[in-house]
């Protein structure tokens, strides 16, 4: 898809359709009221019969006869005193999937006079939100029932600076791109996603994107002691990959930024088998992987000046003659032993070496992001992703990019008893603690791998995948944490 920056005047706009907002419990103007006396009061009239309010995400399209233009469709915004610039993705994501789904090819879109803040900032939320909406959930479909036609999107510059609206359009284009692919990694069935295959995704990625990459097979992750890792992968036939790439954009600094991603490719949860109902859905148990897989080619694009490696832990999680049984003691790469309790709770095993690979490669601060427990549905829904720190100053530092980026993220408490809850009798840990505080102790869990290293534990298992679409977003995998830790990474380049 293609995000053009064009200086036309709304009215003059040669396009398929012209796309304007319009807010909850305020009158037209501007462009909006510009627009609708050229498209026959078609906007007004159905604000005044109460066929839409300008709620968020209300959408009417109008036929403007005799005009450049020939559809309108207005979008509500909600309350023009809650509007923020974040809002623009999901403007410019329902027009694509309103108007794609029409066989639209091409459309105008104009701003509100409230986003005209921040140029480079409105044009890159623009463009990640236009090509983010354009994802669809039916790439295994011989006849898509859905398709949306959208190709180029024309953004109105109005009275912003042109250059910096390029600047921004480019940069949300590659976001927009990395948000869909690690949608579409995520969204591949485990037959066709297994390690070796995610492993040469990334590697292509890599190549794109200039970044080092290094895979790891199962001989060398035994050679560093990754007995953890490799003790979810003993019961698959699916040989495991550990996944390393690195993008070098501050080569003096000594500073190294780890974002270490669950790489589950399917979860069966092993000898301690999950119910059937819906265990297809455990093809996203790699989401957390996916997201870091398409943040490093994002990095790699945008070029921003800082160290980041990204790391992902990828294996099969099955029930195989010689998968790993209840009662078993596993090493990880740094000594520590573990008894496993349940083999459901294999997330936080293959994170554990993941943690200690960032750390000898001398990571100084550390993100693991995981669809890891079930527990954080309870507690937060499919509302927000769940935090959990021990360090509260990089904790704040994460929070105050990931809300501009868009996304939400909740930060809960550490406390001491959680690491005491994961004691074992007879080995160093144990895999859980059982079913008090489970999102919790699984951090407590992990915590004991990154030692003093400031360290974010992101449980994003009620937010990596949708149960139903929106007016802006395909039913399916979301892409979390991709566009905060693309904004990290830039909030510390230096």
């Amino acid at each position: 898809m293609q995000i053009r920056i064009v200086q036309d005047a709304p009215l003059s706009a040669r396009t398929e359709a012209l796309v304007v907002p319009i807010f909850e419990g305020t009158p037209l103007d501007g462009t909006s009221k510009e627009v609708d006396a050229a498209a026959g009061s078609a906007i007004s009239e159905a604000l005044a019969a109460g066929e839409i309010k300008g709620k968020f995400g209300e959408t009417i399209l109008a036929y403007a006869k005799d005009r450049p233009f020939r559809r309108v469709l207005a979008i509500g915004l909600g309350e023009s005193a809650k509007f923020e610039t974040p809002l623009l993705a999901r403007y410019a994501a329902i027009a694509v999937r309103s108007l794609g789904r029409r066989n639209v090819t091409t459309f105008a879109i104009a701003l509100p006079k409230q986003a005209e803040v921040d140029a480079a900032a409105t044009a890159s939320f623009v463009a990640e939100g236009a090509i983010a909406g354009s994802f669809e959930t039916t790439v295994y479909q011989t006849s898509p029932e859905k398709k949306i036609a959208v190709s180029t999107i024309d953004l109105l510059a109005g009275g912003l600076d042109a250059k910096a609206l390029e600047r921004g359009a480019a940069r949300g284009t590659i976001l927009g791109e990395a948000v869909n692919f690690a949608r579409r990694l995520a969204i591949t069935p485990a037959n066709d996603m297994t390690p070796a295959i995610l492993a040469e995704q990334a590697t292509s990625a890599a190549k794109s994107a200039s970044l080092e990459i290094d895979v790891l097979d199962e001989e060398r992750a035994r050679k560093e002691g990754m007995g953890s890792f490799l003790s979810v992968a003993q019961g698959s036939v699916q040989p495991p990959k550990f996944i390393v790439m690195r993008y070098n954009g501050d080569p003096g600094s000594k500073e190294l930024l780890a974002l270490v991603g669950k790489g589950i490719t399917f979860d069966s949860g092993g000898i301690s088998i999950k119910p059937a109902e819906r265990m297809e859905e455990m093809k996203y148990d790699m989401s957390g992987g996916a997201a870091v897989i398409a943040t490093m080619s994002a990095l790699g694009q945008l070029k921003p000046k800082i160290n980041v490696v990204g790391i992902v832990p990828a294996t099969e999680n099955m029930p195989g003659g010689k998968a790993t049984k209840p009662g078993d003691i596993v090493k990880a790469m740094n000594g520590k032993t573990i008894e496993v309790i349940n083999t459901d709770a294999e997330g936080r095993l293959v994170l554990a070496d993941g943690l200690c690979y960032a750390a000898k490669l001398g990571a100084t601060k550390i993100i693991d992001v995981a669809t890891l427990t079930g527990a954080v549905v309870i507690a937060l829904g499919h509302a927000a992703a769940a935090l959990v720190s021990n360090d509260d100053a990089f904790a704040k530092d994460f929070l105050a990019v990931a809300k501009p980026a868009g996304e939400r993220f909740w930060q809960l408490p550490y406390y001491d008893d959680y690491t005491a809850q994961m004691k074992s009798d007879i080995a160093d840990l144990k895999n859980t603690g059982g079913r008090a505080a489970g999102t919790l102790t699984a951090a407590a869990f992990l915590r004991a791998f990154v030692e003093n290293t400031p360290w974010i534990h992101l449980d994003i298992a009620g937010t990596a995948y949708l149960d139903g679409e929106s007016a802006w977003q395909a039913k399916g995998p979301t892409a979390i944490p991709v566009r905060s830790f693309v904004a990290l990474a830039e909030s510390l380049s230096t």
